[in-house]
């Protein structure tokens, strides 16, 4: 595994940026819950270098604001084949799967679970994806593993967290 190659950082969103769960309102408004420390990693990631783009099964306006917080611009809904979406970011970026790192928990992330340079897990992933990938997280969805995989990618590049800002706000 060259994670020095990894030039992109695909994540899921449902129990992966999220706990998995989805919140309805009486007037059914929908909600999810994001971790400040998983945003506060993919702002660092990005200043490090790697971009991060998201890939969902669903979609929600939820979804699109908090990207924008995170000043995320390639953001991916309602996609049912994330392997093909995959493949027309590489086409257009000129790169390889080599090149990316995925994070996923469930079925619909297999094939790019597979693919990927290096490819990461929560916790509480479903044990056939965490047999499948390259790194198994010590937090949950929406506990801090994303920020597990930004900083492993970050440690990585050699970069500190102290050297890129201490003024980010998630």
């Amino acid at each position: 595994m060259k994670l020095n190659k990894i030039k992109i950082l695909i994540l899921d969103v449902d129990g992966t940026m999220t706990d998995g769960g989805i919140y309805l309102s009486s007037n059914g408004e929908l909600m999810k819950k994001f971790n400040v420390k998983d945003g506060y990693g993919l702002v660092e990631l990005q200043k490090s270098g790697i971009e991060a783009i998201i890939i969902t099964g669903r979609y929600s306006e939820i979804v699109e604001k908090r990207a924008e917080e995170l000043s995320i611009t390639k953001i991916y809904q309602n996609v049912h084949d994330k392997a093909a979406q995959i493949e027309d970011i590489l086409k257009t970026m000129q790169i390889n799967w080599e090149n990316i790192a995925y994070i996923g928990d469930d079925m619909n992330d297999i094939i790019c679970i597979e693919k990927a340079g290096f490819s990461a897990c929560p916790n509480d992933a479903i044990e056939l994806i965490k047999k499948k990938v390259k790194y198994v997280c010590k937090y949950n969805g929406g506990y801090g593993a994303v920020r597990e995989v930004c900083d492993i990618l970050i440690k990585n590049k050699g970069i500190s967290e102290n050297s890129i800002t201490k003024n980010n706000r998630f």
